[in-house]
């Protein structure tokens, strides 16, 4: 992938009258509900998927608003396994390495980041894991730095996630966001370190093992 390869954010599917028709039909939406910047709830975002609105598509929730995203590339999928691989090493037993499955961040989002690191195993969880027990959580970029830099960084700060890494894999560049705290009106991370391919990092739950950042690359 080249770095001139242009950015591409998460886009707000358009939803059709019919859309909405069967929204209201299915008891999604109440009959008088604006159709006008709708926002969902994630229990209305599930029954969406339920029903099939996103068969096809590759969806998140974010602040409300379903987003659809462009179809994974392999780059994006090797950057995937090499940090879920990285991360077991890592963890080992007692550490269930979750990817691409939703994280309950609040009621208005689901945003489905593509590492999420939770205590236990699989079946320690009947519902879907919270902000609250994540460890670590990890978006991989190849079309969406932008935005998993900014709005995915501010999302998962305001949830209380204590790290977040961004992998750019055009750049070949991780992007690690640690301490998240109230700025300037907001919530979000008061340190960003960047580091090459050729760097090491550590986790802040497990600092005595290093990751060597090539591995988490394509």
């Amino acid at each position: 992938m080249s770095t001139a390869e242009v950015m591409t954010d998460p886009t707000p599917v358009v939803w059709t009258d019919a859309d909405f028709d069967r929204m209201v039909s299915l008891g999604i939406l109440p009959a008088n509900h604006s159709r006008h910047g709708v926002r969902f709830t994630r229990d209305q975002y599930f029954s969406l998927a339920e029903h099939g609105f996103f068969d096809g598509r590759r969806v998140m929730l974010i602040h409300g608003e379903v987003l659809e995203m462009a179809a994974v590339k392999y780059p994006h999928a090797s950057s995937v396994s090499g940090v879920a691989d990285a991360f077991r090493r890592v963890f080992g037993s007692g550490y269930y390495v979750q990817q691409e499955n939703p994280l309950d961040v609040n009621t208005a989002n689901d945003p489905e980041p593509d590492v999420v690191v939770v205590p236990g195993s699989r079946k320690s969880y009947s519902q879907t894991p919270t902000a609250s027990v994540a460890l670590v959580v990890v978006e991989v970029a190849d079309t969406t730095l932008f935005y998993d830099t900014t709005t995915k960084a501010e999302l998962y700060a305001t949830a209380g996630i204590q790290e977040y890494w961004v992998v750019d894999v055009v750049n070949e560049v991780l992007h690690v966001f640690r301490d998240p705290a109230p700025l300037a009106g907001v919530i979000a991370y008061r340190t960003h370190s960047t580091l090459v391919a050729r760097d090491t990092v550590t986790l802040l739950a497990v600092p005595n093992v290093p990751i060597t950042v090539a591995d988490l690359l394509p």
